[in-house]
């Protein structure tokens, strides 16, 4: 049997959802989690395909971050592709808005902001 260098391998590509197969309910499960929430803002703010997962600064381990950005990808939110090494990421802004209207600028919206309703 031939030596196996352990990471050698290629790795599944993403799967991604159309933002079209997704329900509000699942929608908004993806952005409840502040963890996810940050992941957005975060992308958002950015250049698309120039963060790499392990970029972010949110507080979970790598194993939790891959769940994150599943889930993610799951609600139509983010899209990804493998760069070399890395896995970098999209924020899906026109399929997502598309699908659901408003949503995601309310999403980032900053935090503080409170209407006068």
């Amino acid at each position: 049997m031939p030596n196996q260098v352990a990471g050698a391998g290629h790795r599944a590509a993403p799967v991604h959802t159309d933002p079209e197969d997704v329900s509000v309910l699942t929608a908004l499960s993806a952005v409840s989690d502040p963890v996810r929430l940050t992941l957005i803002r975060e992308l958002a703010g950015s250049a698309d395909w120039t963060r790499s997962c392990g970029s972010f600064d949110v507080p979970v381990g790598k194993a939790a971050l891959s769940h994150h950005f599943s889930v993610l990808r799951g609600a139509g939110l983010v899209e990804q592709r493998d760069e070399g090494p890395k896995r970098v990421n999209r924020l899906r802004r026109e399929e997502f808005e598309k699908r659901f209207p408003g949503l995601l600028a309310l999403l980032l919206r900053d935090e503080g902001a409170v209407d006068a309703e």
